[in-house]
């Protein structure tokens, strides 16, 4: 039976990886809805290839100046409203917006009851209480798209028993390290963009890239994995394994450890969330072992990273703490990526923002999205305070 879909996100990578999956599994799913927020000429292309109910564009000049690019029926809609609706009408929702911008489409497809394939972490780490409630809505079912909690996904499915979770001893995601695994911090003073940007293993937008270099992307996985499998931050551990064949493990109290193993190809996980409970034949990244494989592990340096640090200080501090360092977090790296933040900034930034904490409990989304706008008015003045600090002689 042919399901419709929404891809939030069209136009990013997991976006354009997703349609490609989609694509080799022609009456599997219909593109219902698709959007993005500023490549708005790749997302007409992609309207005129396959053809949606709708897509969903920020602003009314967008709408605009797309609607003439577009096939006759598909309708075009407009900022948050039309991600919600966008979100709540397809059977199969993936939700691959960068940011806090994704978290209202989270929380629309799991209340009404979708199938939700999600690689917006963000509204596991800012939103996690309110995302546990709307879990509960009949229908509604999350799975994760990124490749650690995809492959942590994966290892407790073939747990058995009423509660599974109570044979594990902690959940270990594995980090490839990003383009500075083993500097030490006084080698990483003059880091440019493009040092940055350079990842050895995944091709990915500039923001998370930019994340795994600071490994600050595996600190925001690290409260993702916590929220999703409903355990506290100091089960879930980081390993440092640069090969990226083993995506995550989980140790069980017996003394097993199980795991999950390919080579890097984000559609695995895309397959799998999409395609839950059932599997796609596809082989991405398929391991042959007809020659010989490394792995290795060896622990962070949370000295010279200490954004991973800053995660972990974060769930310790509750509330809308995690909301802050997200917040903190993506001010920094749009800063760093315009050149007004040295990257070393990025971890100062968001200390001294975490740092001003307010303690203010999560109750809705009003006080999410005011946490937000605090939380990066914080952020916001002290890198503007660090800039005129570095411009003085």
């Amino acid at each position: 039976m042919t399901r419709s879909l929404a891809i939030l996100g069209a136009t990013g990578s997991v976006g354009t990886q997703a349609l490609d999956v989609v694509a080799r599994h022609p009456g599997e799913f219909e593109l219902d809805a698709l959007s993005a927020w500023r490549s708005l000429h790749e997302l007409a292309a992609l309207a005129q290839t396959h053809r949606p109910r709708c897509v969903v564009v920020p602003d009314a000049a967008s709408a605009s100046s797309i609607a003439g690019l577009l096939p006759a029926r598909t309708e075009v809609l407009v900022g948050e409203p039309g991600l919600v609706e966008a979100a709540s009408a397809a059977d199969v929702v993936l939700n691959a917006i960068v940011g806090f911008a994704g978290v209202p489409a989270t929380l629309a497809a799991l209340r009404a009851g979708r199938h939700l394939a999600l690689a917006n972490k963000e509204s596991l780490i800012v939103a996690a209480d309110l995302v546990e409630h709307v879990r509960a809505t009949p229908g509604a079912q999350l799975l994760p798209v990124d490749s650690e909690h995809c492959a942590v996904h994966q290892c407790l499915a073939g747990l058995s028993g009423p509660d599974p979770m109570r044979s594990v001893r902690r959940i270990i995601l594995t980090a490839s390290g990003g383009p500075f695994r083993g500097k030490l911090t006084e080698e990483l003073a003059d880091v440019t963009v493009a040092d940055a940007l350079a990842h050895p293993t995944w091709q990915m937008g500039p923001k998370i890239t930019v994340d795994c270099s600071t490994l600050m992307n595996k600190g925001l996985e690290v409260l993702e994995a916590a929220a999703l499998f409903g355990v506290g931050v100091g089960l879930v551990d980081v390993v440092v394994h640069p090969q990226s064949i083993v995506h995550s493990m989980v140790e069980l109290v017996d003394g097993s450890t199980l795991a999950q193993l390919n080579r890097p190809d984000m559609r695995l996980p895309i397959a799998y969330a999409l395609g839950y409970p059932a599997r796609f034949d596809d082989g991405f990244g398929r391991l042959t072992l007809d020659e010989p494989l490394e792995l290795t592990f060896e622990p962070p340096d949370l000295a010279a990273f200490p954004c991973l640090g800053l995660a972990y200080e974060a769930a310790r501090l509750g509330g809308t703490a995690p909301a802050w360092l997200n917040a903190a977090d993506e001010c920094a790296v749009e800063a760093f990526l315009s050149g007004t933040l040295p990257w070393r900034g990025i971890a100062q930034v968001i200390d001294a923002t975490l740092q001003r904490y307010d303690d203010t409990p999560c109750d809705d989304i009003e006080a999410l999205l005011k946490a937000d706008m605090t939380a990066r008015g914080v952020a916001s003045g002290i890198i503007e305070s660090m800039a005129l600090s570095s411009a003085r002689p």
